[in-house]
């Protein structure tokens, strides 16, 4: 349940506190004093979206704040799945920037508004005025069924399956398309790819073969230059190396005459060994050239392929070529396993649709098991509402697969005696909406293990016994949940265990929404002059009396 609602700087609102009580929580005021602002702040929490127009100072930052016990009810798995902090209190904080931008926090964990949205669904459950235009809505009526039938559990099985159906299908689909496009390109790629496997490409090829038809061609020059480059080092008349052995040997003469000439002779030995394998490199080289002009022409054929493929397939090398001769074969070989690859996409599809149809079965086998309790139920408590004539028929359709379902389900209401059921969004009226709506919240109640649930003048269009009758359903789902209530009806606000009285502050320079608990003596005087207008007479007085000693008395009971 809500043990304490924090709000600041939202609206009217500098700053407001509310620890409401355990069972019935009346909310009254004035029509603009603030009730609905302070609902649309418990929106935030529940994960509606806001901006800077709600800063009530645009120089702070907004807070909202709910305070929630969840001891007893069943969602610590949520938190789990969230990878968030369970504790018996949960604190879910909103918080909304100067600049607009948008926090929220759940036990002091930052999350995103879908995870706010998927925890506080459990914590709170709020009733606007909004929802009785909904009622009209087939796919609201379904989430009724669904809620009744305690379908959580189907409706997740359901829904995994029918995301694993799109996929398989998506992905058949899409094969499909791209074969017929494959199977149009296959003659060409497929020549394209014959092509560039019999080039038998080498990725580092180019560079050799060029390489060696610059020395080919160039062979007569570079066997002649070689040549001389040996004889400077090594011939027998005069060479390099004759001249350093020369050096070596003086050198040597004298290191034996004194130590510090060793390292100059050894110096000079090493340089000897050098050239002596330089030279013979040199001659190595130059007996390996030949002029060979088939072997040339040879490798320019070659050159000459590849160079006609990089131009032809716009590539600047063989590794382009390569890459793509093997997204071709990807391409060619993709079409002829094509029959394969969709024969198996299919039977993929075929398997998924068939696990889909039995969850969609099964789900639709529990929610038609309580369409007629449903409407037995709600029929019984319209008769109790003052609409003994009204009856409510529940029509299911079944249809392909949805993310919702094979289920169509519709509302079909008649207020008045032997009239046929049409509808619901085409026959009822405003006070009938709220009956009907006030009948299914009673009855989900039981359905859910929700903490708290809020209305918002559900009561609109009811008075008299009708709306002592709504109370007395208020009071009686209080005892299994906690209720917080905004009326206008003093029958509903004499049954609350506690009221809050909601009213615009003018005494500062610029004009506040507060609120505060009523005592005995404040809430009679409210329940009064909700009776009889701002200056209840000592009649009015009496019945707001009456009412409230005729609640403790049924209270006591």
């Amino acid at each position: 349940m809500l043990s304490h609602l924090l709000i600041k700087n939202y609206a009217l609102i500098d700053e407001l506190e509310l620890t409401p009580d355990r069972e019935l929580n009346i909310i009254t005021g004035e029509t603009g004093a603030g009730k609905s602002i302070m609902l649309g702040a418990i929106g935030l929490l529940l994960g509606n979206r806001a901006d800077t127009r709600v800063l009530y100072n645009p120089e702070r930052k907004c807070i909202i704040e709910g305070i929630f016990g969840v001891s007893g009810y069943i969602i610590e798995q949520i938190f789990n799945e969230e990878e968030l902090d369970y504790s018996s209190t949960c604190i879910v904080r909103r918080e909304i920037s100067v600049s607009g931008k948008s926090r929220a926090f759940v036990n002091d964990t930052p999350v995103n508004l879908e995870t706010l949205r998927r925890v506080t669904s459990q914590l709170m459950d709020i009733h606007s005025q909004h929802d009785s235009v909904l009622l009209g809505s087939n796919e609201y009526q379904l989430e009724i069924v669904d809620t009744y039938a305690q379908n959580d559990n189907l409706l997740r099985a359901y829904h995994a399956d029918y995301q694993t159906y799109r996929t398989c299908k998506n992905q058949y689909d899409q094969l499909l398309a791209e074969a017929a496009s494959m199977r149009k390109e296959f003659d060409y790629n497929n020549f394209l790819y014959e092509e560039l496997l019999k080039a038998q490409l080498q990725p580092d090829e180019q560079e050799s073969l060029e390489q060696e038809l610059t020395i080919l061609e160039n062979a007569e020059e570079i066997k002649e230059r070689l040549q001389l480059a040996y004889e400077y080092l090594d011939n027998t008349e005069q060479s390099v190396i004759d001249f350093l052995k020369s050096t070596v040997s003086n050198l040597a003469y004298i290191s034996k005459l004194s130590n510090q000439y060793e390292q100059l002779q050894q110096r000079a030995q090493s340089s000897l060994i050098e050239l002596r394998d330089l030279a013979d490199e040199i001659s190595t080289e130059q007996d390996r050239v030949d002029v060979d002009d088939s072997r040339a022409e040879s490798i320019r054929e070659r050159l000459n392929l590849i160079y006609q493929l990089q131009t032809k397939h716009q590539v600047k090398d063989v590794t382009g070529l390569i890459a793509l001769r093997d997204e071709l074969s990807q391409k060619v070989s993709k079409v002829l396993n094509l029959d394969d690859a969709l024969a198996d996409a299919k039977g993929q599809t075929d398997a998924a649709r068939t696990k889909l149809q039995a969850s969609a079965e099964t789900l639709s086998e529990s929610r038609q098991a309580v369409l007629s309790s449903i409407e037995s139920e709600i029929g019984k408590l319209l008769h109790d509402l003052g609409m003994p004539n009204a009856s409510l028929k529940i029509a299911a359709e079944k249809s392909k697969p949805t993310p919702t379902g094979i289920d169509t389900i519709s509302f079909l209401f008649s207020a008045n005696k032997g009239i046929k059921p049409q509808q619901l969004k085409n026959v009822a009226s405003g006070g009938e909406f709220s009956r009907l709506m006030m009948a299914i919240k009673y009855i989900l109640a039981s359905k859910r293990s929700l903490p708290t649930i809020v209305f918002d003048e559900i009561d609109t269009g009811v008075s008299g016994e009708i709306a002592i009758k709504m109370g007395n359903m208020m009071r009686d789902m209080a005892h299994n949940h906690q209720i917080i209530a905004i009326t206008h009806l003093h029958q509903i606000a004499g049954q609350g265990t506690a009221h809050y009285f909601v009213y615009k502050d003018h005494s500062a320079d610029k004009t506040v929404s507060r609120i505060k608990k009523l005592t005995l003596d404040e809430r009679i005087n409210e329940i009064a002059q909700m009776i009889g207008g701002k200056n209840p007479s000592a009649s009015a007085l009496k019945n707001a009396r009456e009412i409230l000693k005729q609640r403790t008395a049924s209270a006591a009971r």
